[in-house]
């Protein structure tokens, strides 16, 4: 049934850190399925307000470059090489796909509709969690590892310096992905009956 293979790939989705710079498909396929994932990804009165930046080669690694830059002016030098270790599993990876929400579209519908100018924020970043779970669980059915890393707000003004977004992208989220290198960890569950309760 349709179901059983969505509740599959549902399952498959796991944050997978060792990744090396390969792919088993080829990098139009990557942006075809990621396309899809942003225009089919319901939002909140059809506000469309996420955006996706795909990184690919050399902007992958300057991306990375740009946050091991910055986190190295806020890590003690004694302390930073963990951090420059886990910096470099991500450069390491295929490609990164960075996930930001159009802040105008946030602006423009709180000032339309006011009843609920305190919710938009919230629907909007609503929307975009939405978006990278699709597109995470999208790359793993390609064959892709990925996981969900968050730089911003540290990175927010280099991105904007290096890359061609426009400064009302809002930064949210940050997905290296790749070929996945080894198994996921160990993942435990809370009883389902304590998170799911029926009635009748």
């Amino acid at each position: 049934m349709a179901e059983d293979c969505f509740l599959k790939a549902v399952k498959a989705r796991r944050s997978r850190y060792a990744l090396e710079g390969k792919s088993p498909v080829p990098k139009e396929q990557i942006v075809r399925t990621i396309q899809q994932a942003v225009q089919h990804t319901p939002s909140a009165f059809n506000s469309q307000g996420t955006r996706v930046l795909v990184l690919f080669g050399p902007k992958h690694a300057l991306f990375w470059q740009l946050v091991l830059e910055e986190l190295r002016k806020k890590v003690p030098a004694d302390h930073f090489a963990p951090t420059e270790e886990k910096i470099a599993s991500f450069a390491k990876a295929y490609g990164t796909v960075l996930f930001f929400e159009e802040w105008k579209t946030v602006e423009a519908l709180c000032e339309k509709f006011p009843t609920y100018k305190d919710n938009f924020p919230i629907w909007a970043y609503q929307a975009n969690a939405m978006t990278e779970w699709v597109i995470w669980t999208a790359l793993e059915q390609l064959g892709l590892g990925a996981s969900l890393q968050h730089y911003n707000p540290l990175v927010d003004q280099a991105v904007e310096q290096h890359f061609a977004v426009p400064s009302s992208w809002k930064l949210v989220a940050q997905m290296p992905f790749g070929k996945a290198v080894a198994p996921a960890a160990e993942k435990t569950f809370l009883p389902v009956e304590q998170r799911v309760l029926v009635e009748e």
